[in-house]
């Protein structure tokens, strides 16, 4: 079975981030999502409210699951082949770029760049917690948004 890591905040999880995890799923047998977790990060959302919207999602091919280690231990730890990253333009892409490459030398374990949907490009969590604390409503960046409560 080949499974791969999303790793990240999810702080909430959008719509883009779901089209990463169901372009995932075309390439993998099976997708973890790990919420990676920061102390020194003030979420929005609890973790527990993050995995049961990301689990609202998608079917038994996807596991969530939150870890404050490094993401190529948790790779190790649940036999994941790769590390996705999802890619809105080339900001994201040197970014991260430089982070797979230190995965990589750490434990052979390769990154896997995918390219958001088009429709999707302008999504970031940060905005959209913004609009969410001012009252707006977030329905057309996350799927689901009720889980989040």
């Amino acid at each position: 079975m080949k499974k791969c890591l999303y790793p990240g905040s999810f702080d909430p999880f959008t719509k883009g981030h779901e089209d990463i995890v169901n372009k995932s799923l075309e390439i993998f047998d099976k997708v973890i999502v790990g919420i990676g977790i920061n102390t020194k990060k003030k979420s929005l959302f609890s973790t527990e409210a993050r995995i049961n919207h990301i689990k609202s999602l998608f079917d038994n091919r996807v596991e969530v699951l939150s870890y404050d280690s490094l993401t190529v231990d948790l790779c190790i730890k649940n036999e994941c082949s790769h590390i996705i990253r999802g890619i809105r333009d080339t900001k994201d892409f040197e970014y991260e770029k430089s982070i797979a490459f230190m995965n990589n030398r750490m434990s052979k374990i390769d990154t896997v760049f995918l390219l958001s949907d088009q429709k999707h490009l302008h999504i970031n969590s940060s905005i959209v917690r913004e609009l969410y604390l001012n009252g707006a409503d977030i329905s057309s960046f996350v799927t689901n948004k009720s889980k989040l409560n």
